[in-house]
Order: C-alpha cells, then sequence, then structure tokens
C-alpha cells in the first residue's frame, strides 16, 4: 500500500485540497470531511476572486460557466474552470484551476485538482482525481458495491476494508482514462498510469504502467528524447 499513499499519488501543491489531504495517510479517508471543508474553504477565499453565486456557492469570477450547468452547495469552482452546458455538480465538489466539467458531466462529493477534464459524460463521484488527470468521454467511477457492504481495495498483497460505504477511485496525477471505462469502488491508480478505452478497472493499479485488461498491465516504455 505505500505506492498509494497520499503523497505519493498527488502533488498537493496544484489544490486548495492541500491542508486536508495533508491530514490523510491515504485519500479515501477524507470523503467523508469534504462537504465540510469546502464550506469553511469558501468562507476563507478573496472576495476579489471568487463570487458567492448561492448560498455556499463560490465561483471564480474567471471561471466560466454555461447557463444550463446546476451547481449545488456547497461547492467551489477555480480559476479559468470552465463548467459546459447541462454539467450537473450536485455538491460537495471542489474543481480546481484551469478544468474542464463537461455537458452532462455529473460530479458529487469529489475533489478535482487543477487542469483535470471531465469533459464529456462522465459520473465522478465520492473520488479524488490529481493534477493533470483526464476521463475520456462516457468513462465513469462506480462508487457503491450493488450488496451495499463496505467498499474494499484490492491491493497485491491484501485486500483493505476502507469501511466506507461509498467510495469512487482515486486518480493520481496524469491518469488518463480511457472512453468508456467503468472504474469499479476502489480504485486506486498510480500517476501517470493509462487505462484502455472500454476497460473495467478493479482494485490498485501501479504508478506509470499502461491498463489493458485485468490480465494485462505493463509499464511503460519510457521514450528516449
Amino acid at each position: 500500500m505505500e505506492e498509494y499513499r497520499t503523497t505519493e499519488l498527488f502533488s498537493l501543491e496544484h489544490t486548495l485540497a492541500r491542508p486536508l489531504l495533508e491530514q490523510s495517510e491515504y485519500p479515501w479517508e477524507i470523503l467523508r470531511q469534504i462537504r465540510e471543508f469546502i464550506i469553511q474553504m469558501g468562507e476563507s477565499l478573496p472576495k476579489e476572486e471568487y463570487e458567492e453565486i448561492a448560498e455556499h456557492v463560490w465561483v471564480a469570477k474567471s471561471a466560466v460557466i454555461a447557463p444550463t450547468a446546476y451547481i449545488g452547495a456547497p461547492a467551489i469552482i477555480g480559476k479559468r474552470t470552465e463548467v459546459r452546458h447541462c454539467a450537473f455538480i450536485r455538491g460537495s465538489a471542489l474543481v480546481g484551476e484551469d478544468c474542464v466539467v463537461g455537458n452532462s458531466t455529473e460530479i458529487k462529493n469529489a475533489i478535482l485538482f487543477d487542469h483535470v477534464q471531465v469533459p464529456h459524460y462522465n459520473y465522478v463521484g465520492d473520488s479524488v482525481l490529481g493534477y493533470h488527470a483526464h476521463m475520456g468521454a462516457g468513462s465513469i467511477t462506480s462508487n457503491i458495491k450493488a450488496d451495499q457492504t463496505s467498499v474494499t481495495i484490492r491491493f497485491p498483497d491484501q485486500v483493505f476494508n476502507t469501511g466506507l460505504r461509498k467510495m469512487g477511485a482515486m486518480l493520481g496525477d496524469w491518469v488518463d482514462i480511457g472512453c468508456n471505462s467503468v472504474l469499479n469502488p476502489g480504485t486506486v491508480i498510480g500517476p501517470h498510469t493509462n487505462v484502455y478505452p472500454l476497460s473495467m478497472v478493479r482494485g490498485a493499479v501501479p504508478a506509470a504502467h499502461i491498463y489493458k485488461h485485468a490480465g494485462e498491465v505493463v509499464v511503460k516504455v519510457q521514450k528516449e528524447n
């Protein structure tokens, strides 16, 4: 589990949630605290840069919000972020700077680091997406097990019970998820890993790998300059 610690997955300087994440050994530990943290953080945001457009909904003045988008409380939308038509931000969402939340994308109880893109028909629930993470069109985080029991994470050497009824995915920095992939409850993906389109991912995937399918996860080849 060591390589899946918060500080191994994320560059914490790229999110307003740094004070919250710094308190956690593993990032899923903060999922129950996101709502209250956003409310506290929102109250401290500089008024010359952020506007509280509704109670506990803070939007950067440089952000672009489509008129058909919905943003529920509490939420923070970062600088220069684009929230496109029919996006559904249900609440307890902290969206970083220079992000794209696309058409018909739904977000709840999640943290998106700076430069995250969830641009087309994505569902992101009870999840943390690291710096420059990208989810291809139609890819989703499934956040609850069919039998309603606590979410477990399958690591190579153990199965860890999170104690959480809802947990989606933890995507490290620069993770790229292929189109129409499903990240099952309790998915954790290390930085700089790519997931093939149409994948069904479960458990932990190491950093700097390519996930082709459950039986084939290979190390990325470093290109020479």
